[in-house]
C-alpha cells in the first residue's frame, strides 16, 4: 500500500508520529493524570470530578484514534486513483528480494549484527530499489499505531493483549486489501497483509514493553510474584485447565421467594432458570442466571436468615451501573477501594442480610 504522497516526507511524518505516540503518550498521560488526581489503575481517584475527567480523557483518546484512522484511510485508499484492471500480487516479498541484496547471506548478516555491530552488518547490504524498501517500511509502520492504541484505549483488547490487537490488525488489513481489489484503488498484495500484521504485532509489543511499564510503576514486583506463582503452579492439579475455568455459581440462603424475585429478577435482571422443590424439605431451590454468572438461592420459606452473606460481582464500568441501580430504587454506598486489590467497588444491601459488591475490573 504505497501512498501517492511523496514517500520520503510521508515516511518521515509517520515515523515521527509513531515515536511520539509510543514514548510520549504514556508519559504525558501518567503525568497529567497524577496532576489531576486520577487513578487509572482501578483505584480511588482523589479528584471529586474524576468521572468527568476520565470521560474527557477517553474522548481525547478516541479523537486521536479517529485521526489516525482518517490519515491511514487517506494514505491507503483515498489518495489513489482507480486503475483500469484488477490487480493481484501473490508472490510474497518478491519485490523486496529484488530490491535488497546481502552479499554474504542473511544468516551471516544476523550473526554480524550481534557480534560485530550494526554498521559492519549493514555494510554488506546493497539496495537497488529504495522505493520498494520504503513501501515495506511504510506498510509495517502504518499499523504500529493500531496495535499500540487498541489495547491502550479499549479494555477488551487489553484483556488479551498478547493476540487480540495483532488479530484485529490482520483482519483490518485483509478488509483493506479486498476493498482495494474491488474498487481497483491499488492491488491485492500478500506483502501488504504480512507487513501490516507485523506492524500491528510490533505495536502490541511496544504497548506491553513501553506503555504498560510507564503506567504501572510496580510492574517488576508484579512480574516477579507472577513468575514465582507460575513456577510452583505448573505441577498443581487445576493449573493446565485454568484458562477454561472460572467461578460461575455461588449459593445464598433466603427466607421468602417473593423477596428473591423482586430483588434479583425484577431489579438486578437475573433470569430464573430453574426452580426445584426437594421432597424432604419445605423450602425451594432457585437457580438464577445472568450471563456466565449463576446464583443458587435456598428459600427456607419458614425461617429468617440469621447470618450475613456476600455476593461479589465484577464489571468494566462502574459509573453507569451505579446510575441504573439508583434509578431502580437501589441505594448504593459510596465508592471505596477493594481491600484486597485496591480496585474501585460499590456495595449495596439485598434481602436476607446479603451484601452485594460490584468491583470495577
Amino acid at each position: 500500500m504505497i501512498p501517492d504522497a511523496n514517500s520520503v516526507y510521508t515516511g518521515a511524518f509517520v515515523t515521527v508520529f509513531v515515536l511520539i505516540l509510543v514514548f510520549l503518550l504514556p508519559l504525558l498521560d501518567r503525568r497529567i493524570c497524577r496532576r489531576l488526581g486520577l487513578n487509572l489503575e482501578g483505584g480511588i481517584s482523589t479528584n471529586p470530578e474524576a468521572e468527568k475527567l476520565k470521560g474527557l480523557r477517553q474522548a481525547l483518546l478516541y479523537v486521536m484514534f479517529g485521526v489516525y484512522l482518517l490519515v491511514a484511510a487517506y494514505l491507503v485508499f483515498f489518495s489513489r486513483t482507480a486503475s483500469n484492471q484488477y490487480q493481484v500480487h501473490a508472490a510474497l516479498f518478491e519485490d523486496l528480494k529484488k530490491a535488497v541484496s546481502i552479499d554474504f547471506g542473511l544468516w551471516n548478516f544476523v550473526k554480524a549484527f550481534f557480534s560485530e555491530g550494526p554498521f559492519e552488518a549493514f555494510s554488506h547490504v546493497r539496495i537497488f530499489k529504495p522505493e520498494d524498501v520504503i513501501q515495506v517500511y511504510m506498510n509495517i509502520l502504518l499499523f504500529v499505531p493500531m496495535g499500540y492504541l487498541l489495547p491502550y484505549i479499549f479494555p477488551w483488547f487489553r484483556a488479551k493483549v498478547r493476540y487480540r490487537p495483532a488479530a484485529a490488525c490482520f483482519f483490518t488489513s485483509l478488509f483493506i486489501e479486498n476493498l482495494q481489489l474491488v474498487t481497483r484503488r491499488g492491488l491485492y498484495d500478500l506483502d501488504d497483509l504480512v507487513s501490516n500484521t507485523s506492524g500491528g504485532f510490533l505495536g502490541q509489543v511496544l504497548f506491553i514493553s513501553v506503555a504498560y511499564v510507564v503506567t504501572h510503576p510496580d510492574w517488576r514486583r508484579e512480574l516477579r510474584a507472577y513468575r514465582r506463582w507460575k513456577k510452583n503452579a505448573r505441577s498443581r492439579t487445576l493449573y493446565p485447565f485454568a484458562r477454561r475455568m472460572g467461578l460461575s455459581r455461588t449459593v445464598l440462603t433466603a427466607s421468602r421467594e417473593e423477596d428473591i424475585w423482586d430483588f434479583y429478577v425484577m431489579k438486578l435482571g437475573f433470569r430464573l432458570k430453574k426452580q426445584l422443590v426437594p421432597l424432604d424439605s419445605s423450602g425451594t431451590d432457585m437457580l438464577l442466571e445472568m450471563g456466565g454468572t449463576q446464583v443458587v438461592v435456598h428459600c427456607l420459606n419458614t425461617e429468617t436468615v440469621d447470618r450475613e452473606q456476600e455476593l461479589t460481582l465484577s464489571c468494566r464500568n462502574l459509573g453507569p451501573i451505579i446510575r441504573r441501580l439508583n434509578r431502580n430504587g437501589i441505594s448504593t454506598e459510596k465508592i471505596s477501594p477493594d481491600p484486597y486489590t485496591g480496585l474501585r467497588c460499590v456495595s449495596f444491601s439485598g434481602p436476607d442480610r446479603v451484601r452485594v459488591t460490584i468491583i470495577e475490573k
